[in-house]
């Protein structure tokens, strides 16, 4: 999923239209829902992908599927269906959080570990957040085996890398020179 200029330009259309109404947050839930349903849901994300399918049935369906939505994400829908650009909503979704986060000062630490993150390893990796970063974290956890055990933080762009795969990596060079 590419993030278009277009998405990006709705998304910032709809964080200052949901600031004006202070609603902000409550369609930041709603973006979160929407990108990850439509993330998760390959029968959804083709249909509103579908170029065949009438705009007026995708909106229709969309309000149904996401029916307790705020009604500032409801006015994107409608938006979207007149200017016939449902095929972004997932992009749009996705930039909405992205800047959401920005302007609040908020910055996402995507940690991956090889099993879900349990309360003692959150605390660890956010310690360790606190020395590369002064900005409010919420923390991602992304799920990967293949590390083995510990885990990759990364924020923006900068990468803590203490996975167990990793020290073997490290390992195996130190051994071969």
């Amino acid at each position: 999923m590419a993030s278009t200029r277009a998405a990006i330009r709705y998304a910032k259309a709809i964080l200052d239209l949901a600031n004006s109404k202070g609603v902000a947050e409550a369609v930041n839930n709603d973006m979160k829902s929407i990108a990850s349903t439509i993330e998760s849901n390959l029968e959804l994300s083709t249909f509103i992908q579908n170029p065949t399918t009438k705009v007026e049935v995708k909106e229709s369906a969309l309000l149904e599927v996401f029916a307790n939505v705020n009604g500032v994400t409801k006015g994107l829908f409608h938006l979207l269906f007149e200017n016939k650009r449902f095929e972004i909503l997932e992009a749009i979704a996705v930039e909405y959080s992205r800047v959401f986060d920005e302007s609040n000062g908020i910055e996402v630490a995507k940690v991956t570990t090889a099993i879900p993150m349990d309360a003692a390893l959150e605390a660890k990796v956010l310690a360790k957040v606190s020395t590369l970063s002064d900005k409010k974290i919420t923390i991602e956890n992304i799920v990967d085996p293949s590390i083995i055990g510990g885990f990759i933080l990364r924020i923006g762009d900068q990468q803590y890398n203490a996975s167990v795969a990793n020290r073997l990596q490290v390992l195996k060079r130190e051994l071969s020179n």
